[in-house]
């Protein structure tokens, strides 16, 4: 009877070890995947102003998409991955998720990544009635 309540214990522990730190890992997914795409999109707002005034193109500048993004990688306090090829910033985020329950059995931290891509876009400079 004892081993049975031991193995039982054992596996309602690994159970719940994998709900909750599941769930956790889950959500940290999807924070690293919502940083991700607000930095891509905080780095496609740096476009060529020159050239946009002068012929209406959107180009971005690259050197300050990249440091447009890490900079709001920064103030998130998060890390990540900025690429930038062409007209589009590609940020890729990873996050450490440390387990509550599976710890107990010796699974450490989990990895999470998160990727969001962004290009600079017209706004809209005409109403129809």
């Amino acid at each position: 009877m004892t081993a049975f309540v031991v193995v039982l214990t054992t596996g309602i522990l690994a159970l719940a070890g994998l709900t909750l730190d599941g769930g956790l890992a889950l959500a940290a997914k999807v924070r690293a995947g919502g940083q991700a795409e607000a930095a891509a999109r905080a780095g496609a707002q740096a476009i060529d102003l020159t050239a946009y005034r002068g012929n209406g193109t959107v180009h971005l500048v690259p050197a300050q998409a990249v440091a447009n993004a890490q900079a709001h990688l920064a103030a998130e306090g998060a890390t990540g991955t900025v690429t930038v090829s062409g007209d589009t910033v590609t940020v890729t985020v990873t996050a450490t998720q440390h387990t509550q329950l599976l710890g107990l059995v010796g699974i450490g931290p989990l990895q999470v990544h998160g990727q969001g891509s962004a290009r600079p876009q017209r706004g809209v400079i005409t109403i129809d009635p």
